[in-house]
């Protein structure tokens, strides 16, 4: 997500202004149009975006926290309760005290005549446009309870996917970052030490010791130079990626990672489905609700494409062929779209498609460690290898001398 500074005017007419986090230019048009801002100038914030450090001071509000929220205010919607009283019940009640600031403006904001999809809106970094969309067609249709439901639901399903990938890349990630951290040791502390000895004896050494010494002498020597060009790189990459192409060359990068991209892949389609089955059920119009879908999936590569059929089906394309040309869609997917379209039953079937790619997802997360098991063990074993070449091959060389 990047940060867009905008300027418009609202339903009076009066100038409105202000900060808004979204995936392009077209998402905070989107969104501002949904809260009955006419926009009148957008700007990405890059350079800000660029030096910002994680603000650690700033409570975060979770996935867990926000379905908790939406399953809570679908059981005091649904049992009557008047909604600034829930919303000021629920803001009371939580422990964290971002979303209790932000509740308690949005309970002002009810007391002043807003609508709730409205004073939702103004959240963005909270409330995304299609939290907000769905509240708002939940109010129009009076079915306000049901839209917390659905919400929920999504988000629980959400964070059990996130959940799962988590847990499937947290070894092999513990596993690079311990060779990491060994690495860096044995050219700063155990390196050095060798390097002295063979130094005292004056041994004639080998190509692979000549070369672990000389880049323990670089750790040792230049490390101010290494801190200089990391934290240069680390900037330098975040300003990149916070761009707009920056960041559509990540994302398009990462879903070609060997064995993790297709992961990640299916995993975005599996949102799309499932978020653009949600925007369906709830009566959201289908170009909107591929607009909003398109900023839910976290990968502008993806969204691009899904932007793509929305362009598609506003020429006279069906869903089907529009999907067909997207390009990212297998036969037997598209297939279920086919009936999905004939039968008038799409978000039936795009929620098929989503528990689809979930298993799919599923069954490739459980065979993950198998398949990256094998790198980390060629890893540690290449480490090992340029140890015993470059450290104790001389000094087997320097004890035979000795003895002889």
């Amino acid at each position: 997500m990047a940060k867009f500074s905008y300027r418009g005017r609202d339903d009076k007419g009066e100038l409105v202004s202000g900060v808004i986090d979204a995936g392009s230019a077209d998402s905070v048009a989107s969104q501002l149009a949904g809260n009955g801002v006419t926009p009148i100038a957008i700007n990405e914030n890059i350079v800000a975006k660029a030096i910002e450090m994680p603000d650690i001071f700033q409570q975060k509000v979770t996935l867990e926290e926000l379905s908790m929220f939406c399953r809570q205010m679908y059981s005091l919607t649904r049992s009557g309760v008047v909604l600034n009283r829930a919303i000021r019940g629920l803001a009371e009640s939580l422990r964290n005290e971002r979303l209790t600031t932000v509740l308690l403006d949005v309970e002002t904001s009810l007391n002043s005549g807003v609508n709730l999809s409205s004073a939702l809106g103004k959240h963005p970094d909270i409330f995304d446009s299609l939290f907000v969309n769905i509240i708002n067609v939940g109010e129009s249709s009076g079915r306000l309870e049901v839209a917390f439901q659905q919400l929920s639901n999504y988000m629980e399903l959400e964070k059990d996917t996130r959940r799962r990938i988590s847990s499937a890349v947290r070894y092999p990630i513990f596993v690079l970052t311990a060779i990491s951290i060994a690495i860096v040791v044995l050219n700063i502390f155990v390196i050095p030490v060798f390097a002295d000895l063979f130094s005292k004896f004056g041994a004639d050494l080998p190509w692979a010791t000549r070369i672990l010494i000389g880049t323990s002498n670089f750790f040792v020597e230049e490390w101010p130079l290494i801190i200089v060009f990391s934290l240069g790189s680390v900037i330098g990459i975040r300003y990149y990626i916070n761009t707009e192409a920056g960041r559509f060359k990540l994302d398009r990068v990462k879903l070609r990672i060997p064995l993790i991209g297709s992961i990640l892949e299916r995993a975005t389609l599996a949102r799309f489905s499932r978020s653009f089955a949600l925007m369906l059920n709830s009566g959201v119009p289908l170009i909107q609700a591929l607009e909003l879908s398109s900023q839910a999936v976290g990968n502008s590569y993806m969204a691009k494409n899904i932007r793509g059929m929305r362009e598609g089906i506003q020429r006279g394309e069906s869903l089907l062929r529009s999907a067909l040309h997207s390009g990212m869609f297998t036969p037997l997917v598209l297939q279920m779209i086919q009936v999905g379209e004939e039968t008038g039953q799409v978000d039936e079937m795009l929620n098929e498609v989503a528990e689809f790619y979930e298993q799919e997802v599923d069954y490739d997360l459980k065979n993950l460690s198998s398949y990256i098991e094998p790198i980390l063990i060629a890893c540690i074993a290449g480490l090992v290898m340029i140890l015993a070449l470059g450290i104790f091959l001389p000094m087997w060389d320097m004890m035979n001398v000795m003895q002889g």
